[in-house]
Parts: structure tokens; C-alpha cells; sequence
């Protein structure tokens, strides 16, 4: 039993423990944990401090959860994002100064907070020393006001540990103090006075930008594919090696990237086949350091006199184009590892038939004799029949010069040492699904039966469904890397990555196959067809979404599914919004390449104290752009789920720890006070 006394205290609720506020006796096995938790608050005093600030942070609104999906590498506009905080910044801004400054003069602010160094470089060009004081003066004054805005739902502690070392005592005390107030208003002052003086004035602004950018999202979830088809997925993982308070759900893209850093020679082909393909070869030689001329000397010998019309690269938007020559050996690589992915890719599914992969069509389909591929006794044409690497003898078969260059490239994944860092950054922070907060994670989908019940699969000789064929999923590609796993069972999680990117039952595809083949070498674009598997032709029943929820314990009537994989079609009137609202698809086509399909350039999902708000994004055109002509992000806000009261930290899954630990706390403060254990 228990006894407790409440003290109330305007909504908070403050809790005074007594001596006799637990009279149920601690288990022995309760000791030892006591015993530990005693180092950190060795006395009754300290315990009940902790208590006491434990049941504040309770009460305080829930941080702002920020939902990504799909960025395929685009980091200009992902970064800009998270700079304006979904536009979340900017609307703080305009509540603050709606009637002191103009829309151009908000826009100008905004700008500041986003790309602080640049803005202030422009600032600083062609002012005076007394245009310029003035310019500090009142810029520190409105980021203030600012940075207090943002931080209000924090604790102060928290607020502590989000900013500068060199300047933290200085903006908690302007954080803390109000320039209004009579006697703290020389204090107040002074102090700008003084940052300004000592010449401190565009570090301490840079500072308190980066603060306000921090704040404004508290938890960032990215639901999969980082990589592929932009330029800047390496830069993307930089910027998240310094972030903190962010979870990845890994998607196709990001394993086939970790397939090929672990030496899976199938998706080492596919990720430089992608990458040609979308002439990015930036991420692989600038950003991790791959060498391509082993590939480039290669095809230029084998591929000299092809044109390689099928294969020249596209480019999008805003893309710098290649002159001709380089377009010509960039086609002309594209083809050497396209037909080299297709050997190899036909050699995985014969060392591996428990997989069950259909391949209606790949090389050994061909009739050398006609030039036409064969399939179930129909001819189909070919595309381009200039196919000098392959033997109508064995088709599937490297060359000895092939054999020799996919060594050399799988030695240059290997021994990158930025991309085997970014790849644990994946496995640190990462898995095949997440549940925060009432929410499901996952990248594509949860395997289902045709009458929406989940589908068993199998995993190292086992089957699973749901939540269990997640979770050793997960297990088994970590195993791929880690050197205490015997060699033969490292050597079969490493070929496994190949099938999560392309396998029919893969959760992380969802196919029945990848036409990759018959796109590129048919002119039939019937055999392109792609057939989705049960989740994606189920996902809008509101009931096959909670059988998913009920099967990996998710519960409460605010419970969700969100996840990315298959763009929404804006454009075409498709919402992102499905099955009554169980289900929320965040994939609005960040990639340059989708944006024609899609209409837009992505969603953000937000979730904060007061509910779900789903921002669609315009186009972003650079960041130059945004500096020099402090143009943002245009985006539209849909309301898709609003509290009607304000969700609390006690409503979060971190509110449930904090319970749990003021539990414990308690449960010392009893230990304490009745001598169980001896205070220090």
C-alpha cells in the first residue's frame, strides 16, 4: 500500500514524500539495483530532488517529433528542412513580429536562422561600423525572443545541454531575464553591449541560430532510403554523425549500400549501375572515395564501338549536364556493369533457390542465333543486341577481365573507411522498424497473406511473421559484419542483402520481381510490369492496419502506421492519408527524379503537443538560392490529427520511463529513511 500527499500547485501536481509513503517491502533482488542507484543520489536528499524534478518534466509538452521518408540523397533540400524546422521557425517568427516587421523583413530574419554564417558575411559587406552595430543589436534582441519562443517546452536543464559551451552561461541568462523588466534592463543590455564590443557579435548569433534550429525538432525519424539517385547521401550521414536524438528505419536503398560495403558483389553492380544511371558518381568518389577507373579503362576497351544509346544517363533539374565525351563513357559504364549485374545477379539465384526468385528473363534467355529473347515459347525483341562480354555458351559467366574488375571494386567498398563509418552509424541508430509513441515505423511493408493476415517467411531455416520476421532480420544483416560470426554464416547474411533489395517476400521491397533486365534489354513494356505484393493492395483497410498494430503491440486509440517506399501521387489526387487514418504514407518524392510524377518534392509529417501535421513541399531550387534571394520552401500544412487537449510528456513513451524511475527513487527514499541502505 501507499500513502502520498498531494500538494496542487496551479496544473502541476508537486508529490511530498513521507517517511511512510511505501510500506511494501523491497524485495532482496530490489537491493542490488538500489545499491546502484545509490551511487548517482547517495542521500535522501538528492533522491527526493530528482523526484521532484522528475514529476515537472511530466507536465511539460511533448517535444516535436519530425517524420522523413525517401530522401535519396537530395541534402540540399533535407537539410534546409531541418533548418527551417518544416517551416515551423518561420511561423514562430511571423507570431512574434507579425506586427513589428514586414513579410520581407520576417523572411530576412528567417533566412539568418537557417544559414547564419553566409547571411551574416552579406550583412557585413558594405555596412558601417555604426549600420553594422545596429544591425547586431537588434538581430540579438529578435533571436532571443526567438530562441525563448522554442525552448519554452523544455526544461531548463535540457535547454543547458543544447547550447555552446563558449556562450551557454550568457544565452541561459538572456533566455532567463527580460529586458522589460525595470531592474534588469541595464543588465540586460549591457550585455549586448558587451557581445558586441568584444567583436563576439557573428559567432554568438551563429550560436544562437543553431540552438534555435535544434530545439524546434526534438526527435527526427528517418523512415529509409538515404541513398541513391541524388548527390548528396554522404553529406546527409555526415550531418547525422553530429546530430543527436534521430532514428533510421532502413529502407531498399540503404541495404543494398550496406550489402556493398560488406562485399556483396550483387549490389556493389547495382549501386554503381544506379548511380551511372543517374550520372551521381559524386557520393561514390568525392564522398566515399570509390575508385571508378578500373571501370571506366574497362569499358572503354570492351564497350569502344557502342553507342550505348540505351544507357546514357539522365539527368534532372538543376543538374549540371555532362559535355558529350564524358556522357559517352559514363553510358558506356553504365552498360559494362549493367551486364555484369546481370551475371552476377543470375548466379545469386542459383546459389540460392530457397529464396524463390521469379526471372522470366535474364541472359541465358537470349537466342544468339535470331537476337531475340525467349520466354515461355514467345519471342520478345531486344533493345540493344551488342552484347561483346557475353558467351552464347555460358551467358551467366564473367570474362576473366569482368572477374578481375568486380574484385577490384569490391575491394574499394571494402576498404572505404567513410562508408564502412556511415554504414555502423546505420546499425547504431538504426533497424527495421521503430515504435515511438504510439506510432509503427517501418520503410514498405509487413508481409501479408491475400486476406490481409501476415505471411510467414523464412530466415536462417525458420519462419516468422510480423514483428518476429523483423526483428531477426535485423540480427542477421548485423551478423554480415561482425567478425565473431563463423564465416559461412557471415558469407549468407552478407548474400542476403541482395535479396532484401529485390526478393519477392522482402519487406523492404514487396514485389513479386524486379524488371531491372527487361527494361533496359526489351521493347516489350508489358514484361516491365511489377506486381505489388498483398500490404500495398490491402494497406487502405483500416482493419488489416490494426491487425498489424495489434501483432507488434502497439496500442491506444491514437495508434498510427506510417511509412514511406511507394511515392504518393499528389498531382493525380491520391492521399497520403489512409485506411480512416491508421496509415500515413510521408513519401512525396524528395528525388528530383519523381518530382514530374508526384507534382511535389515531399512530405514532413509533424507531430507535436497539440497533434499530427502533414506539410507537403514545393520544389526546393538550392541553397544558394535561399541565401542570396531568401526564398524558403513553399509548403501547405493538412491538419490530420489535433488533440483536444495538450499531450504531455506523462502521454509519451519517455513519460512512462520517467514513471518508471521515479518508482525506483521511490523505492530508495524508502530505503534511505528506514535505514535499508546507509545515505553517503
Amino acid at each position: 500500500k501507499k500513502r502520498q500527499k498531494s500538494l496542487s500547485y496551479g496544473t502541476t501536481h508537486l508529490i511530498i514524500i513521507s517517511t511512510m509513503q511505501t510500506e511494501e517491502k523491497i524485495k532482496s533482488e530490489d537491493i542490488r539495483l538500489l545499491e546502484i542507484l545509490s551511487q548517482t543520489f547517495p542521500n535522501a536528499d538528492s533522491a527526493s530532488t530528482e523526484i521532484i524534478n522528475l514529476e515537472a518534466i511530466l507536465n511539460l509538452p511533448k517535444g516535436t517529433e519530425h517524420f522523413v521518408a525517401d530522401i535519396h540523397g537530395e541534402h540540399e533540400a533535407f537539410l534546409h528542412i531541418l533548418r527551417n524546422a518544416s517551416g515551423n521557425i518561420k511561423r514562430k517568427v511571423t507570431e512574434l513580429f507579425d506586427e513589428e516587421l514586414t513579410p520581407a523583413q520576417i523572411s530576412e530574419l528567417c533566412t539568418l536562422i537557417y544559414y547564419p554564417e553566409r547571411r551574416l558575411e552579406m550583412a557585413a559587406e558594405d555596412a558601417s561600423d555604426e549600420e553594422l552595430h545596429t544591425y547586431y543589436t537588434t538581430t540579438l534582441f529578435r533571436l532571443i525572443q526567438v530562441c525563448r519562443s522554442v525552448s519554452s517546452k523544455y526544461t531548463r536543464s535540457k535547454v543547458r545541454k543544447a547550447l555552446p559551451h563558449q556562450f551557454a552561461y550568457i544565452i541561459e541568462e538572456m533566455l532567463h531575464e527580460s529586458p522589460s523588466d525595470d531592474d534588469k534592463e541595464a543588465y540586460f543590455h549591457r550585455i549586448i553591449e558587451s557581445i558586441i564590443l568584444t567583436g563576439q557579435a557573428q559567432n554568438f548569433i551563429t550560436a544562437i541560430c543553431s540552438v534555435i534550429q535544434q530545439l524546434s525538432i526534438d526527435r527526427l525519424h528517418i523512415l529509409g532510403d538515404i541513398f541513391d539517385r541524388g548527390p548528396g547521401a554522404h553529406i546527409i550521414m555526415d550531418y547525422l554523425m553530429q546530430r543527436d536524438n534521430f532514428d533510421i528505419q532502413w529502407g531498399n536503398h540503404d541495404a543494398l549500400w550496406m550489402g556493398a560495403a560488406a562485399g556483396n558483389e550483387c549490389c556493389i553492380a547495382n549501386v554503381l549501375r544506379l548511380s551511372l544511371r543517374y550520372s551521381n558518381m559524386v557520393t561514390l568518389e568525392d564522398g566515399y572515395g570509390i575508385n571508378l577507373v578500373p571501370l571506366a579503362t574497362f569499358a572503354m576497351d570492351a564497350y569502344a564501338d557502342d553507342p550505348c544509346e540505351g544507357f546514357m544517363p539522365i539527368t534532372t533539374q538543376g543538374q549540371v549536364p555532362l559535355g558529350m565525351k564524358n556522357r559517352m563513357l559514363t553510358a558506356r559504364m553504365h552498360k559494362a556493369i549493367t551486364i555484369i549485374q546481370f551475371k552476377l545477379e543470375a548466379q545469386m539465384r542459383l546459389r540460392h533457390p530457397e529464396w524463390k526468385m521469379q526471372c522470366p528473363f535474364d541472359l541465358s534467355n537470349i537466342d544468339f542465333n535470331r537476337m531475340v529473347c525467349v520466354a515461355d515459347g514467345k519471342s520478345y525483341s531486344l533493345k540493344d543486341s551488342l552484347l561483346p562480354t557475353v558467351n552464347p555458351e555460358a551467358p551467366n559467366m564473367l570474362t576473366n577481365a569482368e572477374a578481375e574488375l568486380v574484385r577490384r571494386l569490391r575491394h574499394s567498398f571494402r576498404v572505404s573507411e567513410k562508408l564502412q563509418r556511415h554504414v555502423q552509424l546505420l546499425f547504431s541508430h538504426g533497424c527495421m522498424y521503430n515504435i515511438c509513441n504510439g506510432n509503427l515505423l517501418f520503410h514498405a511493408s509487413v508481409p501479408l497473406n491475400a486476406d490481409g493476415t501476415l505471411e510467414e517467411e523464412e530466415v536462417c531455416g525458420k519462419k516468422y511473421c510480423g514483428r518476429e520476421l523483423l526483428d531477426p532480420i535485423g540480427m542477421y544483416m548485423r551478423s554480415a559484419f561482425q567478425t565473431d560470426t563463423p564465416k559461412a554464416e557471415r558469407n549468407a547474411a552478407k548474400d542476403y542483402f541482395w535479396y532484401l533489395w529485390c526478393g519477392p517476400d522482402s519487406p523492404l521491397f514487396d514485389k513479386d520481381h524486379m524488371t531491372t533486365f527487361e527494361r533496359y534489354m526489351l521493347t516489350d513494356k508489358d514484361t516491365y510490369h511489377e506486381e505489388k505484393g498483398h500490404y500495398f493492395k490491402l494497406r487502405d483497410q483500416q482493419e488489416v492496419c490494426d491487425r498489424i498494430l495489434d501483432a507488434f503491440g502497439v496500442e491506444g486509440e491514437g495508434r498510427h502506421i506510417i511509412n514511406g517506399h511507394v511515392p504518393v501521387h499528389a498531382a493525380q489526387g491520391e492521399n497520403p492519408v489512409k485506411a480512416g487514418g491508421r496509415l500515413m504514407v510521408i513519401d512525396g518524392g524528395f528525388s528530383r527524379a519523381y518530382h514530374n510524377t508526384t507534382g511535389i518534392a515531399g512530405y514532413t509529417l509533424v507531430y507535436h503537443s497539440r497533434g499530427f501535421q502533414l506539410i507537403q513541399h514545393e520544389p526546393f531550387t538550392s541553397t544558394r538560392d535561399a541565401i542570396l534571394r531568401q526564398t524558403d520552401i513553399k509548403s501547405s500544412t493538412q491538419i490530420v490529427e489535433m488533440s483536444g487537449r495538450r499531450i504531455r510528456v506523462k502521454d509519451t513513451d519517455k513519460g512512462r520511463q520517467l514513471q518508471t524511475q521515479i518508482h525506483e527513487l521511490q523505492q530508495l527514499l524508502y530505503a534511505y529513511r528506514h535505514g535499508i541502505l546507509k545515505e553517503k
